[in-house]
């Protein structure tokens, strides 16, 4: 396989949804631990994010002041700072707005490690943001000139960083770019028992309004595990021809 292997891993609610205040009950504590557990189990080297969900859980907000930065211009080419660190964050953030200020996640509970980052753009981030990347020392990759191709995006995890195999982990509308391009190769999906009923809530695969060609996938179940509490872990795989 020319690309990695991915696992899109997620928990949501019995009504299909990976965000909102279910997420903020107590019984959904058990769940999330196990979720991070499940991730472990894995043994991947490298996982992926959206822009939203790394802002929200790491970035918090960060805003960097990079306007007043005479910065030459510099190539649109993919920018390697380590290629050999034990995990990788990746992180799909097509403008450049996450706020880092250093080049890795560390371990931020017992299941996970320190994460090096890699930023996924397009051509349109500014040359000061790449800049700041540089000189922090995160590794970027371009996925295209406006919008993303995740093929190539994985396709270049790959070859660059000898990403086998990479978790797929949220939001909405990065797992729904994946399945559009038929790249999720096994889901792994935690039932919490409970119903968000929110009508607002993101559910486990969105559609962005520029994605014209969407075709329904089919999932074929591969495994059932009954957990405690009246929760569900289900393992699909897909069949590509």
């Amino acid at each position: 396989m020319e690309r990695s292997y991915i696992i899109c891993h997620m928990s949501i609610s019995l009504d299909g949804k990976i965000s909102g205040d279910f997420l903020k009950m107590e019984r959904a504590v058990y769940f999330t631990d196990l979720y991070e557990k499940i991730h472990e189990r894995y043994g991947v080297k490298a996982w992926m994010c959206g822009r939203v969900t790394m802002e929200e859980h790491f970035t918090l907000g960060h805003v960097l002041d990079l306007k007043h930065e005479d910065i030459p211009p510099i190539p649109r080419t993919d920018y390697v700072a380590n290629k050999n660190a034990e995990s990788y964050a990746i992180a799909v953030d097509p403008s450049g707005k996450l706020g880092w200020t250093e080049n890795s996640i560390q371990s931020w509970n017992e299941h996970r490690t320190e994460d090096h980052i890699v930023e996924v753009l397009t051509e349109q981030v500014t040359d000061a943001y790449l800049a700041h990347l540089k000189r922090i020392g995160i590794s970027y990759i371009f996925g295209g000139k406006e919008r993303l191709n995740f093929t190539v995006v994985v396709q270049k995890l790959k070859k660059l960083f000898s990403i086998d195999k990479l978790m797929l982990e949220g939001g909405g509308f990065l797992n729904g770019s994946f399945l559009n391009e038929g790249l999720i190769d096994e889901l792994s999906l935690i039932i919490v028992p409970i119903a968000d009923g929110a009508s607002n809530s993101v559910t486990l695969f969105e559609t962005s309004s520029f994605l014209t060609n969407q075709h329904p996938v089919n999932f074929f179940l591969k495994e059932v595990e009954k957990l405690d509490d009246s929760g569900l872990w289900l393992k699909y795989v897909t069949k590509h021809d």
